[in-house]
């Protein structure tokens, strides 16, 4: 076990490989000062970008489990348990801190220490004590940074304020609540999942590992994504429309398609109530062809996609693409839909019907229809580049946005993207009386 003092910096895989962690933190006080320990989870500007990843006492998880507070655990006073694999990309560096809560100051207290844990080992110590501080409200024990690698550095520095003011020195916003006291900060957008769809995302992240273990992440970027758009507890029907026309030939083959496939089914996996992902391929005729899950999606393309023939990718749909009877198809099958739908369609370009099309989407404005029109190494996509100005419409039922490489863009801007403008659509249909 290594033995830090102040100051002092290293690698973190000098003192362990894994990306698992706990950390431990007690301080004994020599009063009855009430302290209070909490974890910031900062960008790279230092900013508590995202108000969720503030852990303390009213808020105890951050989005898919990245940072737990444990409480009293293993004979420290809390406990935190990170996953390092399951940060998001925009957090770079975890701060413990430790408050005072009512009177008293950091030099009043007698000792206290953090420990760094993995598999239950204790792996480093970093010791203080009072006299190490004066008249400060808070202490900023540890950091674990990312700089180039992830770093460990014990810190032990006092701060001129409490947990409110390192509220604000991170960036971040309270609110008060009338049922806690004011000295209390509550966190605003604070979303906490409902026990099914932590259920749910439980046993999605067990089917996961035994049977696409390579998905494991990406289903927990998904997740982040979600909360983040305020989306964790919706529950929508999810549909897929893929273009099968020639052109797509090299997206199929080089593996863009599969790729985008189990992108796309772990999205169903999260909202949709069965996890099925309602799917119809599309060039010059269209056909619906069955849901595909986690289950399948490994082997799907194989089952039903000619990944020989350039002139016809699916059998019997033609080698050019026709958009507007594929989305008229998948009006008629969901305007009576009980619940929102997301359609996600996925073509390569060449748009040329602008009429027609349009023409489906005005009529689809008035039912609980949400379409996300994504390019995928294409282009010439006409009508659906100029989307946002399209009028006729009870609400914005559309959006569009381009991917020119799949591999040039991280999981995190690819959900980003497609999940920005559903939850605006899902506002404005709620308001009109659509859903």
């Amino acid at each position: 076990m290594r033995e830090f003092i102040r100051g002092q910096k290293l690698k973190l895989s000098e003192i362990t490989d894994a990306q698992q962690l706990r950390i431990g933190i007690s301080i004994n006080t020599a009063n009855a000062m009430v302290l209070d320990i909490s974890c910031f989870a900062v960008d790279v500007n230092h900013q508590l970008s995202d108000d969720r990843y503030f852990i303390f006492y009213n808020q105890l998880q951050s989005p898919c489990g990245s940072l737990v507070s444990l409480g009293a655990v293993g004979g420290d006073q809390m406990q935190f348990a990170i996953d390092l694999a399951r940060l998001p990309s925009f957090i770079h560096k975890l701060v413990f801190v430790v408050t005072v809560d009512g009177d008293g100051v950091m030099s009043q207290i007698k000792n206290g220490y953090l420990r760094l844990l993995s598999q239950e080992i204790e792996q480093a110590r970093f010791r203080f004590i009072g006299s190490d501080f004066a008249q400060e409200k808070a202490i900023i024990v540890a950091e674990i940074y990312l700089k180039e690698v992830w770093r460990f550095s014990a810190v032990g520095q006092g701060f001129n304020g409490g947990l409110s003011q390192l509220l604000s020195h991170f960036g971040g916003q309270e609110t008060p609540a009338e049922s806690l006291q004011e000295s209390q900060p509550i966190i605003e957008k604070k979303v906490t999942p409902s026990p099914v769809k932590m259920a749910k995302v439980a046993s999605l992240e067990k089917q996961l590992n035994q049977q696409a273990p390579h998905l494991l992440e990406v289903a927990h970027t998904l997740a982040v994504v979600l909360e983040k758009n305020q989306l964790i507890h919706v529950i929508a029907k999810v549909a897929l429309v893929l273009d099968a026309s020639g052109s797509m030939f090299a997206a199929y083959r080089d593996g863009t398609v599969q790729a985008t496939l189990e992108r796309m089914v772990l999205t169903a996996a999260y909202l949709d109530d069965d996890g099925q992902l309602e799917t119809w391929f599309y060039a010059l005729k269209h056909q619906r062809f069955p849901d595909i899950s986690v289950d399948n999606v490994s082997d799907y393309l194989s089952k039903h996609v000619n990944k020989i023939s350039w002139g016809e990718i699916v059998k019997g749909l033609g080698g050019i693409n026709n958009e507007p009877p594929v989305m008229q198809e998948v009006l008629d099958t969901y305007r009576k839909s009980d619940l929102p739908v997301l359609v996600i369609f996925i073509t390569d370009g060449g748009i040329c019907k602008t009429k027609p099309i349009k023409k489906v989407l005005i009529e689809a404005s008035d039912y609980p229809i949400f379409w996300q029109f994504i390019g995928l190494a294409g282009s010439n996509y006409g009508v659906l580049q100029d989307l946002d100005n399209m009028t006729g419409r009870t609400v914005d039922n559309s959006g569009f946005f381009q991917v020119d490489d799949l591999k040039q863009i991280t999981d995190e801007q690819l959900y980003e993207r497609l999940l920005s403008k559903f939850p605006q659509w899902l506002k404005a249909a709620k308001a009109e009386g659509i859903v």
